[in-house]
This record gives structure tokens, sequence and C-alpha cells, in this order.
């Protein structure tokens, strides 16, 4: 058990997003812990697991669809880059969209953000003296 404590604090120290993570566990000590439920699913035990699944996404469905349309964004910006058009603006869009939910994507969006802005800066800091014509 030590390792796999371990394993997690580590993973928390570099993801960050365990604690609003769900567990699947709860769901199904909730099923089973009610008997007139439990009574219903033994009747057809090949429907039980599907309305597990079922009542798990159903509780987590606005993280799933976050994390899904932030990804889609992500990539479709991403295959958008080499070609004309805001490729970068829907990857950082999809990438602020995944950082609502994820604390990694929070840190990407932050990391992208301090390199544009000394992108901007290295360009504004050399216009003024391209600017200038020679006398």
């Amino acid at each position: 058990m030590g390792d796999w404590f371990t394993d997690m604090r580590e993973r928390h120290e570099i993801w960050g997003d365990d604690p609003e993570e769900r567990d699947a566990s709860e769901v199904v000590e909730e099923a089973l812990g009610d008997d007139e439920l439990q009574r219903r699913w033994h009747d057809r035990p090949g429907i039980a697991p599907v309305k597990l699944v079922a009542r798990f996404i159903g509780r987590n469905a606005r993280r799933v669809l976050i994390t899904i349309g932030g990804f889609v964004m992500v990539i479709v910006g991403l295959i958008l880059v080499p070609l004309p058009g805001p490729g970068w603006l829907i990857v950082f869009g999809g990438l602020a969209i995944l950082a609502t939910e994820y604390v990694w994507a929070q840190k990407l969006l932050n990391f992208a953000k301090s390199k544009v802005g000394q992108a901007k800066d290295a360009v504004l800091r050399k216009r003024p003296a391209d600017a200038d014509p020679p006398a």
C-alpha cells in the first residue's frame, strides 16, 4: 500500500488533478447499499454493469464533455497550424477549456502565455530600432 500511496502523491505533485477526480467505487457502493436497487439489478445481471457505467458517466458528464471538447479543439488547432488560419488561437482555446478541469492544462496554458508575452516583447523592442530611417 505504501508504494501506491507514494505513486499517487507523486502523480498529484506533477499533474495536480487528483482531488477533483471521482472514484467509480463510490457509485458501486451506493448501488450495493440500496437493497431494492440491488435486487432489481440482480434480476437482470447483464444490465447491472451498464447501469453503473451510465450512472458514473452521468455524474461526471461535465468533465467528460470538457475533456473531449478541449482535446478536439487542440487537435484541430494543431492540424491548422501549418495552414492559413487561426491554428494557434484554436490550440490556446482548447487549452483554456481543458484548464477549467485540469491543473496540468492550466500550467501548460500559463507557460504558453508567458512565452507569447516574451515573443511579443522581443518583437516590440526590435521594431523601433528597425523603424528609424538612417540619417
